[in-house]
């Protein structure tokens, strides 16, 4: 008995290692997620990139029919010579250089104010936060675009009465305008992801912190935030990358004042050589040059926080 036992657990045993069982079911489940992602995110780009090297030429003035004709990087020439997309780029730079470091502040004050809470506070605070987020950023827009509006706006309303004069919509104003709706939308969603970090830092390195005489300010920012340093990297990467498909906001913006014309942010270049003037291949060669950039600052911030943060 003892011997048929052993006998069967042993084959039992070389059922289990076989080599490359584990890895073909692996691969089984992966077939799915491996197709949708070439469906809908390969194939879509690797099409943009055939569509921006050719271009549709007009014969005679115009009443004749059009030939597709291949241009090589002549799209990408007239589109990285364009000032109007340049100026662009311009206007995004300057918003993620208000908007990335003012986001990541806010969402790490909050989250370490979060953490600091009492407990039974801590879902109710929570809830608060991330339900900007889940308003969808049309609908963000909108509201926004209602409350910098003169006239209907209660916001500026309340500052006329105390002798304040501000117009949200003005040149000089519409830029941190985006950048608050940004912000009111976004910062929930960051606050989760910091906060999330800040439970798994080990409570008796804070409980020595305490012993050592650190009080609550300097444990946040020299024991509880070098530690959570991957997740800042990630909603660094997050938001950087956010930052760069801005089109929503001055979209929306655009209707209700001057100062956001058609083609304010490459974003909305793009939609407009698409949709207005009906010039596929540049829009597509718009599209790759941001995926690029996009790609190129990914890798950059990547870089970046990988390294930990001196202490």
């Amino acid at each position: 008995m003892a011997i048929t036992t052993t006998a069967t657990s042993r084959r039992t045993g070389r059922r289990r290692s076989l080599p490359g069982t584990g890895g073909r079911a692996a691969s089984v489940f992966l077939i799915p997620f491996f197709a949708l992602f070439l469906l809908t995110m390969i194939a879509p780009v690797v099409y943009a990139i055939g569509l921006s090297l050719f271009a549709e030429r007009r014969s005679g003035l115009g009443f004749g029919g059009s030939t597709t004709e291949f241009v090589g990087v002549g799209n990408y020439l007239a589109v990285l010579s364009n000032e109007t997309f340049l100026a662009g780029f311009g206007r995004l730079a300057i918003y993620c250089l208000l908007y990335v470091p003012t986001l990541l502040i806010v969402a790490l004050a909050l989250a370490l104010l979060l953490d600091a809470a009492v407990t039974f506070a801590r879902r109710t605070f929570q809830l608060l936060l991330f339900l900007p987020h889940a308003v969808p950023g049309v609908i963000a827009a909108l509201i926004w675009a209602y409350l910098y509006t003169p006239g209907v706006s209660p916001i500026v309303r309340a500052l006329a009465a105390g002798n304040i004069e501000i117009d949200f919509l003005s040149v000089q104003m519409v830029l941190p305008s985006m950048v608050n709706i940004a912000v009111w939308e976004w910062a929930g969603y960051n606050v989760i992801i910091l906060f999330t970090a800040l439970q798994t830092v080990p409570r008796e390195v804070l409980e020595a912190a305490r012993v050592d005489g650190a009080g609550e300010i300097r444990t946040a920012l020299s024991i509880k935030t070098p530690l959570i340093w991957p997740a800042l990297g990630v909603a660094l990467l997050f938001t950087v990358i956010g930052s760069l498909q801005l089109f929503t906001e001055p979209k929306i913006l655009s209707s209700v004042t001057t100062a956001v014309t058609s083609t304010w942010v490459p974003n909305m270049w793009a939609y407009d050589a698409a949709f207005n003037r009906n010039n596929l291949p540049e829009a597509a060669a718009a599209s790759i040059v941001l995926a690029a950039l996009a790609g190129l600052l990914s890798w950059v911030v990547t870089r970046f926080t990988s390294k930990e943060p001196t202490r």
